[in-house]
């Protein structure tokens, strides 16, 4: 099939290639130019010679893919002045010219050296000239000429996609279009029928057809159906040259693909399903399952269902399960195997969604029977009642019945059921039950102001089936009594004015009750017969439960009698009433003109008879007036207190420390070492001054310092100041220097002179006479008697 495609390519294009070179023939014949003179006369019989142009432009042809051993003539060119002696050059310039198209300079003819593709360039602009060989002087104008690149059939169609995909509904009408498919071809559409194509189908028959002109596919059966063939794979062929017999072709894939429609209803595979349930299933528990079955997917697909008839609509229901497309069959309430062993239900199974077109295929729904029994189980005891409440009084007599409960065996053995009280709900074991019958009795004395309420529970158990057992809630009221007497509910301490008024209320009291309301309110209050006619109090009864207690007469004194104990007498309402004695405690208290409590107690008493109320608060001010003379007297000593000198205010014998500049460090500092101004005991060398930086160190010369124990005072200052006088390093002018050390006591005692003339003394203080004669003086005053005597 190949090798006569290619014959037939060959045949064409070598009737083509002859045709183009006669062609070209006949062109270059009509172009070759004649040059003949033209005369013509002026005026003044002047010939006048016009040069005719010798060739004009013109289009050229040659023809694509010619790849024959010889170069192709293009066309030749030619001037009616060429006389053919060589004089003439041809030379040929422009798109192309030297390397795709060649001229002989002396022929004029045109070569094409290479294969040309007219899908690539489809012609050529060139330019040709005539000069003249030796002088290269232009003898013609340059003139444009076009070279085509004629056509040949060597594309082949090509559609824009490999693979084509599409959908079309199922049971879509004849002729419905489905997917239109293009193809292009490369060559000249205006040259021959190389790029007219035509379409047919090579696969797919006889479900689909394709236009010839547009390549447009539409169905060609009725009703197809998805749910027998859901894909189809069509394969179409475009063929260029009209479709004729030579032409070539190419081809595509087209894979349709049917969308559903709803056209199938749901149809169940069986007509009755059989299921079974314990009865001792809970409600909401699975039973089973149902499935009808919808050839159609999606939406189309989708099925509920629902229960129309049946004696068990009102014990079961029916759920849709939309992942499965299920229909689950649920318990609705429990189930009684004694009562009723079966149940039938009638199910229904319908689309959701139907399609108007396909109605006629309906009804979309389908039905099913659905059959349950009901399966026996062990079932625990069961209470006649879910719950039980029973009364008793308190304070009955241990062993009173309490009641009765009572449980029975559902399943058809009937077996004997035994009874308990859980104990987690009885710690204080108040109550015991008989095993055999249920009944409930006190084993101790209850009291309901301590619990009112009991809530226990009971077990039932099935004497054969240990594991059976069934648990009811017991509630038990605690019916009250009348055992509690009223009294106070607050621990009154009433508060009586000295001054009071007769028949002055001043308190009001109310009382409590632990019993119900029953036996409490309403409370009534009154005073023992014995001191009713009490002549300090009397009382009121409010009626409603409270009382007011009233002054009876005027003028109560403290002196005499500050506290006064009122027995009250409280009764309630209960069958029989209960009463209780109560003492309220009263006490006598000073108060003001307006009724103000003042103070309650006796030596307050006392002390305001000896002194009057503004002579007390005399004393006080005064009082308060000297603190404040004391504080501030000290203050003001504290701060006359001033330093005789600058330094004696910081003067903690701590070095005194001054910067003279930012930098230097510990060697900057300038300071008096009062260290040297203490205890001279504690000296152990001689400590330079620092109140100014020294040069070089400075030390003592020896002999000159005393021993720490000399006696020779003189000779110490001396030397003090004979070293003072000699430091080199010492400022010129006077330092002042503290002695803040009184040493540690002098043989010649104190030198106050106070009472020495009135004093005996039998001390000797001839001594001084060896101080030196700055000490004479003193030698003199203080010297032996002898000595004072005879200086007198």
């Amino acid at each position: 099939m190949k090798e006569d495609n290619c014959l037939h390519a060959a045949l064409i294009c070598l009737g083509m290639l002859y045709y183009s070179h006669a062609i070209t023939t006949e062109k270059l014949n009509h172009a070759r130019p004649s040059l003949h003179g033209h005369h013509e006369k002026g005026k003044e019989g002047q010939v006048l010679h016009r040069s005719k142009r010798g060739w004009v432009w013109n289009q050229f042809f040659v023809i694509e893919e010619y790849t024959g051993p010889d170069p192709v003539l293009v066309g030749r060119l030619h001037s009616d002045i060429d006389s053919g002696d060589g004089n003439i050059k041809y030379i040929l310039s422009g798109e192309g010219a030297g390397i795709i198209f060649v001229i002989d300079d002396k022929s004029g003819n045109i070569h094409a050296t290479k294969t040309l593709d007219r899908e690539e360039r489809a012609q050529y602009t060139l330019t040709a000239q005539a000069v003249d060989r030796n002088t290269n002087r232009p003898l013609e104008p340059p003139s444009e000429f076009i070279v085509k690149v004629q056509d040949i059939n060597d594309n082949p169609p090509e559609f824009l996609h490999e693979n084509y995909h599409a959908n079309v509904p199922e049971r879509s009408n004849v002729g419905t279009s489905v997917i239109q498919v293009t193809a292009s071809d490369a060559d000249d559409p205006t040259y021959g029928n190389s790029a007219k194509l035509v379409y047919s189908i090579l696969e797919g028959q006889p479900y689909f057809s394709v236009e010839a002109q547009t390549g447009i596919i539409r169905t060609a059966l009725p009703n197809m159906d998805r749910e027998a063939k859901e894909e189809y794979h069509v394969v179409i062929q475009a063929k260029d040259m009209g479709g004729h017999m030579g032409g070539l072709s190419g081809t595509t894939k087209v894979t349709i693909t049917l969308t559903d429609v709803n056209d199938n209803p749901p149809k169940f595979p069986q007509s009755v399903y059989q299921m079974s349930v314990s009865e001792a299933a809970v409600p909401g528990e699975e039973v089973g399952r149902v499935k009808a079955k919808d050839p159609d997917i999606g939406e189309n697909g989708l099925v509920a269902y629902s229960i129309i008839d049946g004696d068990g609509m009102d014990m079961f229901e029916i759920t849709t399960d939309y992942e499965t497309q299920e229909g689950v069959v649920k318990l609705k309430k429990v189930l009684d195997f004694e009562t009723k062993k079966s149940y039938s239900l009638k199910v229904e199974a319908a689309n959701v969604h139907i399609d108007p077109k396909f109605i006629s295929n309906g009804p979309f729904k389908d039905t099913v029977t659905v059959k349950i029994s009901v399966e026996d189980a062990d079932e625990p005891p069961v209470f006649l009642k879910p719950s039980y409440i029973f009364e008793v009084q308190e304070n009955a007599a241990s062993g009173t019945v309490v009641g009765k409960v009572h449980a029975k065996d559902p399943d058809a053995a009937n077996s004997a059921i035994r009874y308990s009280i859980d104990r987690h709900t009885d710690l204080e074991r108040y109550f015991i039950i008989n095993a055999e019958d249920g009944n409930i009795k006190t084993i101790k004395t209850l009291d309901r102001e301590e619990i009112a309420w009991h809530n226990i529970s009971v077990f039932a158990v099935e004497v054969h089936k240990q594991h059976q057992e069934a648990k009811v809630p017991v509630a038990i009221k605690v019916v009250d009594v009348n055992d509690n007497a009223p009294k106070f509910a607050a621990a009154y301490e009433a508060f009586v004015c000295e001054n009071a008024r007769s028949n002055q209320q001043f308190i009001t009291i109310s009382a409590d009750d632990k019993d119900d309301s029953a036996n409490g309110p309403r409370f009534i209050f009154s005073l023992p017969p014995e001191i009713i006619h009490n002549p300090n109090f009397t009382l009121r009864d409010n009626r409603d439960n409270t009382a007011s207690v009233l002054v009876r007469r005027e003028g109560f004194s403290r002196q005499k009698q500050d506290l006064y104990l009122l027995p009250i007498v409280i009764s309630d309402g209960g069958l029989p009433p209960m009463s209780s004695t109560n003492t309220l405690t009263i006490r006598v208290c000073g108060c003001d003109s307006n009724g103000s409590l003042l103070s309650c107690n006796a030596e307050a008493y006392i002390l305001n008879a000896g002194l009057s109320t503004g002579a007390l608060i005399a004393i006080l001010a005064c009082i308060v007036i000297l603190l404040v003379i004391v504080v501030l007297f000290v203050t003001l000593k504290r701060q006359k207190k001033e330093p005789l000198i600058v330094f004696e205010e910081e003067d903690v014998r701590e070095n005194i420390i001054t910067y003279d500049d930012e930098g230097g460090g510990e060697e900057d500092t300038e300071a008096f070492d009062i260290a040297t101004l203490q205890n001279p005991d504690g000296v152990n060398g001689f400590i330079p001054r620092k109140d100014i930086k020294p040069e070089y160190q400075y030390m003592p010369r020896p002999g000159l310092r005393p021993a720490p124990n000399s006696v020779d005072v003189d000779d110490f200052i001396n030397t003090r100041i004979q070293e003072a006088d000699n430091d080199p390093t010492a400022p010129p002018y006077d330092s002042i220097q503290i002695y803040g050390y009184e040493g540690r006591g002098s043989v010649a005692g104190s030198l106050s002179s106070l009472e020495s003339a009135t004093t005996d003394s039998d001390l000797d203080y001839d001594y001084l006479q060896n101080w030196g004669p700055r000490f004479k003086k003193l030698a003199d005053l203080y010297g032996s008697k002898d000595t004072f005597d005879d200086d007198s």
